[in-house]
Formats: structure tokens, sequence, C-alpha cells
């Protein structure tokens, strides 16, 4: 699973430099300046208001998703979350955060807990569409940090590590969007 992870990395950043370095022959193509200005940010700085928006622009144009906004960027995880996918992300809204203990997020923000940060938030991301036909009671899916969470299905109903409740889920164009009511804290190892 681990050679898995860093198979995922490098493809992630081969996107991402093919992106950047596509964005840069864009001018001919009708690039505007406002995305040749960003071409050094990477997936995350294109700005398209025609396209079907990605995980990242979705969870951006959330009120109820600030808090995993400010997390993804301070884990540098930002154009991961912008490039092409297919991933599932379970993403916890602002109030699940304010759930965990006084300081946590504030400690967790702090760039010296970047990587624990970047842990946390890839156990939220699965590659690949897990819609909810797919999705099985009992199910268990690998993450992007190498740990697994388990799906419990009754009817309509769905949580994840039977704790945390499906209550919305948006398409995007790189993937699948469920909002979730907890933060998926990864198995100690």
């Amino acid at each position: 699973m681990k050679n898995f992870k860093n198979i995922l990395w490098v493809l992630v950043a081969a996107i991402a430099v093919s992106s950047c370095s596509s964005g840069e022959a864009g001018s001919a193509a009708g690039t505007t300046s406002t995305e040749t200005e960003n071409a050094g940010v990477g997936q995350s700085g294109v700005s398209d208001d025609v396209s079907q928006k990605n995980i990242l622009q979705v969870a951006i144009g959330s009120k109820d998703h600030s808090t995993l906004v400010a997390a993804v960027k301070a884990a540098d995880l930002a154009n991961t979350l912008a490039n092409a996918g297919p991933f599932t992300v379970f993403a916890p809204t602002n109030a699940a955060f304010d759930k965990l203990p006084k300081g946590t997020v504030e400690d967790l923000l702090k760039p010296e807990n970047k990587e624990k940060l970047a842990d946390i938030l890839q156990y939220h991301v699965s590659v690949g569409v897990f819609t909810e036909t797919i999705l099985q009671d009992g199910q268990t899916i690998g993450q992007a940090n190498s740990a697994n969470i388990k799906i419990t299905k009754k009817g309509d109903k769905i949580m994840v590590n039977d704790k945390a409740n499906v209550i919305g889920t948006v398409q995007a164009s790189n993937g699948l969007v469920y909002i979730i009511d907890e933060v998926l804290l990864p198995p100690s190892n």
C-alpha cells in the first residue's frame, strides 16, 4: 500500500507539472491573464468559471467548509484536490471541526504540524469515485494515507467508521464529495 501511495503522489506531481507546462503555452490558445498569473500556483490557481467545479472549488464555495479549506491549504494539499483525480472526499463541515477538543484545529494548522495535518486530511480522501450505489454495508475503503475507513449503510443512511454521518453529496469534475458531520481521525500506528 505504501508503494501505491508513492505512485499516487508521483502521478499527482506529473499531472501538476504537465498542467503547469501547458499553461505557459496557453496564451496563444486563449488563456486569460489571470490564468497566466496563476500558472506558478498549480491546478488550485486555475481560474475557470465555465466548467464544473473540482473538489477544491466545491469546498471553497461552501460557507460550511472554510475550516477544511484552511486545513487543506496549510497542509499544501490544494493542488492535489484540484487535479484530475478521480477522488472521493469525505468533507467534514465547520461544525464537525468544532466538535474536536478546544485548540486542536489551531494546533494542527501550525507549520510544525503540517505532516500530521496532511495525514488526517488524506484519511478523508479515497482514490476513485465511490458512489452511493457502490458503497456497501461493512465495506472498507483504502484512503490516501494508506489507512482504511469502514462504511456502514442502512437504507439511505451512510456512516463512516460508525461515527460520521453522510449529510450530503456533491458531484465535482474530478470526483465526489460526501459531506460528513464528524472529522475522521486515522487509527494510531
